[in-house]
């Protein structure tokens, strides 16, 4: 392997504040801040708004779109293409 080719790949610690939560992983990620880890090693840390742990897929707090409910609305509002006789789109 050559050398300084590739980006360092160490441990890093990534944390989501909304979730309370953190997990360490080896990343290329580098950060200033720093967290004591519970092996009592200090890694990096890297805030990030969302993960597993706050993603609504994830949680099961997804909401489900309402399609048809959409296109409903939309006619009443609007009509129907065909019944208006615009002859245009």
């Amino acid at each position: 392997m050559q050398q300084d080719k590739h980006p360092d790949y160490h441990s890093v610690v990534f944390r989501d504040r909304s979730a309370g939560y953190a997990f360490l992983t080896r990343s290329t990620a580098t950060s200033d801040r720093t967290i004591e880890w519970d092996d009592g090693e200090t890694y990096p840390v890297v805030d990030v708004e969302i993960s597993s742990e706050s993603h609504p897929f994830y949680t099961g707090k997804a909401r489900t779109v309402d399609s048809e409910g959409r296109v409903a609305q939309f006619e009443r509002r609007y009509g129907s293409g065909s019944a208006q006789g615009s002859g245009g789109v």
